[in-house]
């Protein structure tokens, strides 16, 4: 990491950490933080905070936490130096690129830029007699040549290692092809192109930047579809398809399809508010992204099995997040696209404001498995609808779906909301159970979620803890340390925290959490941000650093003890067999 650190100081200084949160979160104030609803993970409760005074952000669901620097690389998925520079952007500051580590940004440009050029000889493959066929197949998808061009369709000829003969030809190394995911070791120290025989969908990023593709095989070949795998400049579990067109619809939802041509289907009918997730299942991750770009998200799959299941699937993904979920159940087609090619783009839109309320579609598909006019089948659907809704917060949605159910079955609407009641009670209590285990498990609970930075000696530790929370709020209490060594701490990753903020503050440097970022790894940051988050009494700080200190001291005498003792031993072991080798009485 080169950048400067003045620079690295001055830029977090200007960030404040409630200011760039709040682009992204909705945070209420409270008391002296603010609250809302995790970005990083599903939750219809907040228990994300921030602290303004000490520049924080901290989960208590997922545990997430972390200074301004931590939060920008976490939710746009950047790494350090891009996430420095995006701050820099927003502060309104100029980003020393002079003093990044060059090696790693030169690698990452020259992936995006071998993308961008492999995107160009695909496209412009389609429109050569090598890809007729490819151009064909999308034309007999009804696609218009504009369509093509906007989305920089292209196809991949049938040649082992066309592109890799075309990319290198234009300077770049055999290597950055493999690191790009666009050709593929054959483990003879040969390589041939990934994508061939293909019709190309380039994969482009919310900066417009091509990061991956995805491949539709041409006749029978296998897989149908193909896509790049993660690289260093693409993540498939945080990504979704043309959201970079997407992001601005003013229909005030996104369209959520199962695959590429359905998405494209749907921006050239006039519906540019549809995405599609790249080759898998969506994640919470997608759910999240989602989430920043609308409040609505209507569920457009495949009518076939597995597009119910997948339906099924996302559904309580997006709906963690806060999303309203509707789904849109395409009648006299297997799809949007084909919808749309048989009735049009009026059609539709009627179809699209029709989607069902998510919960709705739940109940229909738990009643398909059930025949109501047997009477035992009944009463397991009731039960089962019953533990469905018990899931509703509102207890207006709870009515509401409960006269529903009994409209459809003829149970008494009274009768299935006191069973709606047993199965939320049931849930609650589980989950009070649940926590109780953890509370009773303080050990646990006081260890570091990450697993790597578990602690051995938990009594040093947490002194450990209390040095570096008092050093964060009051840097004068460094003099009340004592000549404490960074040596003597049982943690290693504590006792280089320790080191870093001693250093500062003998340089006269801030130490605030998100100045720190630049010189800790991200597991260090989070665990910083946690004992940073614990409260402390400064009245007494002094006190307190005194006794944290003897007590780091105590125990790095007492592990001293312990191996030498462990050594005499072992050297005593060792004489004796000597001895008894030797035949000495």
């Amino acid at each position: 990491m080169a950048i400067p650190s003045a620079f690295l100081d001055e830029l977090v200084a200007r960030s404040d950490i409630v200011d760039v949160v709040g682009d992204y979160v909705n945070l209420t104030p409270k008391g002296g933080s603010y609250w809302g609803l995790c970005p990083f993970h599903g939750e219809k409760t907040a228990s994300f905070h921030v602290l303004p005074d000490r520049q924080l952000y901290h989960c208590f669901g997922c545990g997430k936490g972390g200074g301004v620097l931590s939060f920008v690389m976490e939710l746009e998925n950047l790494p350090f130096l891009d996430a420095a520079r995006l701050l820099a952007k927003r502060a309104g500051m100029e980003f020393p690129e002079q003093s990044m580590d060059e090696a790693s940004r030169r690698k990452r440009g020259r992936l995006l830029a071998l993308n961008k050029e492999a995107a160009r000889y695909f496209h412009a493959q389609l429109h050569a007699p090598a890809g007729q066929e490819g151009l064909d197949y999308l034309r007999g998808r009804g696609l218009s040549k504009r369509t093509i061009t906007r989305f920089g369709l292209g196809y991949a000829p049938d040649s082992w290692d066309s592109l890799l003969r075309a990319m290198t030809q234009k300077g770049f190394e055999k290597r950055e092809l493999l690191d790009a995911g666009l050709a593929v070791d054959n483990k003879k120290g040969g390589l041939y192109d990934r994508f061939r025989g293909r019709v190309i969908f380039p994969i482009i990023d919310l900066r417009g930047d091509v990061i991956g593709f995805g491949g539709r095989v041409l006749g029978d070949g296998t897989p149908k579809y193909l896509n790049s795998p993660d690289s260093p400049v693409f993540n498939k579990s945080r990504n979704l398809f043309a959201l970079n067109l997407a992001k601005t619809t003013k229909l005030g939802r996104l369209v959520l399809t199962e695959g590429y041509m359905d998405t494209i289907a749907l921006h050239q009918a006039g519906f540019d508010c549809a995405v599609a997730s790249l080759g898998t299942a969506l994640t919470a991750d997608h759910a999240k992204l989602l989430s920043r770009f609308t409040k609505e998200v209507v569920i457009s799959y495949d009518t076939d099995g597995a597009g119910t299941q997948a339906a099924n699937r996302a559904i309580p993904l997006l709906e963690r997040t806060g999303l309203k979920v509707r789904v849109l159940r395409v009648s006299g087609a297997k799809d949007p696209d084909e919808f749309i090619r048989k009735n049009g783009p009026e059609a539709f839109a009627r179809l699209l404001d029709q989607s069902e309320n998510y919960v709705d579609y739940r109940l229909d598909q738990l009643q398909s498995k059930y025949r109501l006019e047997d009477p035992m089948e009944k009463t397991a659907f009731a039960q089962a609808a019953a533990e469905l809704l018990s899931e509703l917060d509102s207890p207006v949605e709870r009515e509401v779906y409960a006269g529903k159910v009994s409209e459809g079955t003829g149970i008494g609407k009274g009768a299935l909301l006191q069973e709606i009641d047993r199965c939320r009670k049931q849930r609650l209590r589980q989950a009070k159970k649940k926590q109780t285990r953890r509370d009773l498990t303080p050990t646990v609970q006081a260890q570091p979620r990450e697993r790597q930075l578990r602690y051995e000696n938990l009594r040093s530790a947490r002194a450990e803890e209390g040095i570096l929370r008092l050093l964060l709020l009051d840097g004068t209490l460094r003099s009340a340390c004592g000549g404490l060594e960074a040596a003597w701490f049982s943690a290693p990753h504590l006792g280089k925290i320790y080191e870093v903020l001693c250093r500062r503050l003998q340089e006269g440097r801030p130490t605030q959490l998100g100045m720190l970022e630049g010189e800790l790894e991200p597991e260090e940051v989070r665990l910083l941000a946690e004992i940073l988050r614990q409260p402390e009494a400064l009245e007494k700080g002094r006190q307190a650093m005194g006794d944290y200190c003897s007590v780091v001291r105590q125990e790095y005498q007492k592990r001293n003890e312990t191996d030498e003792a462990a050594l005499l031993a072992a050297r005593e072991r060792l004489q004796k067999k000597k001895s008894i080798g030797d035949g000495t009485p």
